[in-house]
């Protein structure tokens, strides 16, 4: 493959952070829109381009690819082998063996990684998923720039293969010149490591709507769950805490809005199968896949978080607050800390045990019982949500590690 033309995309090859600008490069291995890669965009479309120039290398084709580039971002692709990119976590750390091979295999790429950097000469290298933290690593030392992780997964055994928990913490303590977080419960699971800094994935004043006390009530009554219909996000505890809901109010209607992403096909078939099962076709319809969440949240009388394990973060949930959406959620990770911030005030929401179809259901209906006291929540979470997630804060966050560390060199 031809090396990319850097000096054409506006980039000099003189190392070194002058006095207006910082040269970053953003490393991400997909360009699918997860929810990291949406973060990214807002964030980009935040930082300040009159003192940092910034550039993100993608390792695959995508939409994320197509929507840096309206937005006016650089933005380049250099291909990692399909099958390399797209295999799961479990796979590719799973055993000494799967991870040796794998590194082997990812070698060769993380040299003309390197290579591309050292060409386009950045002042810091930013990695934003696992797969481009671990990739990153022998392409910014080939190329003597300084590594920042971002990290937006909990490096944990209850979230990722034990033997990559032991490699990524053992690596972040000494390998990136410094590591950001999405959570202080992500924060948690890298224990010994010393530069770690905690930026909430902001939200867009696009993404926020009026004050609750303004916020017109759906004429129909819907509780929804939103995101990519994943064993993660628990779409089928979801729909078993549907069921015992519409047993005791079959006027209330459910969706799932969102679609399976990577190699979820089958879990989905499966949540589509347990409604059959159920019989609660009627109470439940598939919403399917959408570009922009607001309209789909502002349909809702309620949002649901069900992941079966702790989340890193939770942005579904923040985006619901902005909307003005009472919130029940799964305990634990990140989501706590935006649903119960002060555990001696009243919770922003519902929360309840992760798993637990009985709690979920009995929070759903406790909410629409008393809309009152979901009205109450919901205005606390919006004017919380304003204070502490906003994507000005999380860009002057990251913007501040980024001088840091070019200072540094």
């Amino acid at each position: 493959m031809r090396a990319p033309d850097w000096a054409a995309e506006g980039w000099s090859s003189t190392r070194g952070p002058s006095i207006r600008n910082v040269r970053v490069v953003i490393l991400d291995h997909t360009a699918a829109l997860g929810g990291a890669e949406l973060a990214l965009l807002r964030l980009l479309d935040r930082v300040d381009r009159d003192e940092f120039e910034v550039h993100t290398i993608l390792f695959s084709h995508g939409p994320l690819e197509g929507e840096l580039t309206r937005a006016g971002h650089r933005v380049i692709v250099l291909p990692l082998d399909v099958e390399i990119a797209t295999t799961g976590r479990h796979a590719a750390g799973g055993s000494v063996w799967s991870a040796a091979r794998n590194t082997a295999r990812v070698l060769p790429f993380a040299i003309r990684l390197g290579r591309a950097l050292r060409g386009l000469a950045p002042d810091v290298v930013h990695t934003t998923s696992l797969k481009a933290d671990l990739i990153g690593v022998p392409a910014a030392w080939m190329a003597g720039v300084p590594l920042v992780w971002h990290i937006h997964d909990r490096v944990s055994p209850d979230y990722l293969p034990a033997l990559m928990v032991r490699l990524l913490r053992a690596l972040a303590r000494w390998v990136p010149r410094h590591v950001i977080v999405n959570s202080a419960a992500t924060a948690s699971t890298l224990p010994g490591v010393r530069r770690v800094t905690i930026a909430y994935p902001g939200f867009s004043p696009d993404q926020a709507g009026p004050p609750p006390a303004g916020r017109e009530a759906p004429a129909n009554r819907f509780v929804g769950i939103l995101g990519r219909v994943s064993p993660t996000k628990g779409q089928l505890v979801f729909v078993r805490a549907a069921a015992r809901v519409l047993s005791a109010r079959p006027d209330v209607r459910f969706r799932i809005i969102g679609a399976p992403l990577f190699s979820e096909q089958d879990y989905a078939e499966e949540v589509r199968r347990e409604v059959d099962a159920l019989g609660i076709a009627g109470g439940l319809e598939f919403a399917g896949f959408v570009a922009d969440p607001t309209e789909a949240l502002d349909a809702l009388t309620l949002c649901v978080h069900a992941s079966p394990t702790p989340e890193p973060f939770g942005q579904v949930i923040v985006e619901a607050m902005v909307r003005g959406v009472p919130v029940v959620a799964t305990r634990g990770g990140g989501v706590t800390e935006i649903v119960a911030p002060d555990a001696e005030a009243e919770p922003l929401g519902w929360l309840v045990p992760p798993d637990d179809v009985i709690a979920l259901s009995d929070a759903i209906l406790d909410a629409l019982d008393h809309p009152e006291t979901a009205r109450r929540r919901a205005d606390a979470a919006w004017a919380s949500a304003q204070e502490r997630f906003p994507i000005e804060r999380t860009a002057a966050t990251i913007s501040e590690v980024w001088r840091s560390v070019a200072r540094r060199g």
